[in-house]
């Protein structure tokens, strides 16, 4: 019987390992994916801003920005007031 060293052609001790590291390979090719559902695609829609409550906003946003804008300070002390006396 002859015995030949550890070069053999088709003897390789990391046969596993390598198998191993292909695996992980595949593995990691993989992406995620999402699916939203209908309840959340409807509740989205219903966190859109109404019609009236932008067109609200744009005209305060001109009033600041031509400087036309008044504040009511009182009325804005008594808010902040309430806001944090509420417990």
């Amino acid at each position: 019987m002859k015995i030949n060293g550890p070069n053999q052609s088709n003897f390789n001790p990391y046969k596993n390992q390598i198998q191993k590291q292909m695996d992980y390979k595949k593995e990691t090719n993989k992406q995620d994916q999402i699916e939203i559902s209908s309840q959340a695609k409807q509740l989205q829609e219903n966190e859109k801003p109404n019609a009236k409550r932008a067109a609200y906003v744009q005209d305060i946003k001109n009033a600041v920005d031509s400087g036309e804008y008044k504040i009511n300070h009182e009325k804005a002390a008594q808010k902040m007031i309430d806001f944090w006396s509420k417990k």
